[in-house]
């Protein structure tokens, strides 16, 4: 899995989000689940879902990508669909549904304005916080 090469920097590698599994990053009271994102046979992308169960508002995508051989072709708004009812249906008391952005990430700000996230006015280590109310 690989975006293209110009938004390398908007998104860590799925190896570095598939650590955050064992590395913990956001405390022992967060969940990493990582899910690869497939059309058929064919894996088109990635994204993980971390998430307190504890909370009603601490549900977050992390690392989210399509494959760059993917890219354009509506897998993006449909995997964020998905990742959203999977949230719903499995957490009935969560409230939102969180994510970050780099600010010149254009694509994606769009994507997620479009899919009905909102910008939260709050930056978090220099991204922009968008979130989707449940």
């Amino acid at each position: 899995m690989q975006v293209q090469d110009e938004q390398q920097r908007f998104v860590p590698s799925v190896a570095v989000s598939l650590a955050k599994v064992h590395i913990r990053p956001d405390g022992d009271n967060c969940a990493y689940e990582p899910f690869c994102l497939y059309d058929a046979d064919e894996m088109v992308g990635f994204v993980m879902i971390t998430y307190d169960a504890s909370t009603d508002w601490c549900y977050w995508f992390n690392g989210f990508l399509i494959d760059h051989q993917y890219q354009g072709k509506g897998y993006g708004r449909a995997a964020l669909a998905a990742i959203v009812d999977s949230v719903r249906n499995r957490f009935p008391k969560s409230r939102f549904v969180n994510l970050t952005v780099c600010p010149d990430n254009a694509g994606a700000r769009h994507l997620y304005s479009q899919t009905g996230f909102e910008e939260t006015g709050d930056v978090y280590d220099g991204e922009i916080v968008y979130k989707l109310t449940l």
